[in-house]
């Protein structure tokens, strides 16, 4: 029973084995957190989510159904990468620049409350908890929830990863 080397090279290939969420898209990987959150029905939805803006340099709230979902799964995967974020740290990646008319824009920060509120729903979830020297960091379990999410969408994917 003799194994050439381009049979172990094909199975090697054909495996799932080390996909993080940092091999595949971040677009793709938001999208199907979401969904898969959505679908799960364990995240309950604030009172207020119809009349709220996620920032105050925004003009409209958000006009996707499904946004508080989205922003989750993203809050989700930036703990995953980043280590030790907190409230304010999220609250500068999801700022923007503000509009004074016809005076120079100047960055904002996004709406806290959003943020404080995903990450209460990700705690409850056990998918992120409280770092004890800085922000909040991806629990063991919470790890192998977005990795299984990411080999799944490595394998149904029709992009080719590096």
């Amino acid at each position: 029973m003799s194994l050439s080397i381009e049979s172990v090279i094909t199975d090697l290939g054909s495996k799932t084995f080390g996909v993080t969420v940092k091999d595949v898209p971040a677009d793709a990987f938001v999208a199907a957190y979401a969904q898969h959150l959505k679908r799960g029905g364990k995240l309950k939805l604030p009172t207020w989510i119809d009349v709220v803006k996620t920032a105050r340099f925004k003009q409209l709230g958000p006009q996707n159904p499904d946004w508080f979902f989205i922003r989750t799964a993203s809050v989700a995967r930036k703990v995953y990468l980043q280590k030790g974020i907190g409230v304010t740290g999220f609250s500068k990646i999801y700022g923007g620049r503000h509009k004074h008319g016809v005076r120079r824009r100047h960055f904002k920060a996004a709406s806290t409350g959003i943020i404080k509120e995903c990450l209460r729903q990700l705690q409850a979830l056990e998918i992120v908890e409280l770092d004890p020297k800085k922000g909040r960091r991806i629990t063991p379990k919470g790890q192998k929830e977005l990795d299984t999410i990411a080999v799944q969408l490595k394998a149904n994917s029709k992009f080719v990863l590096p």
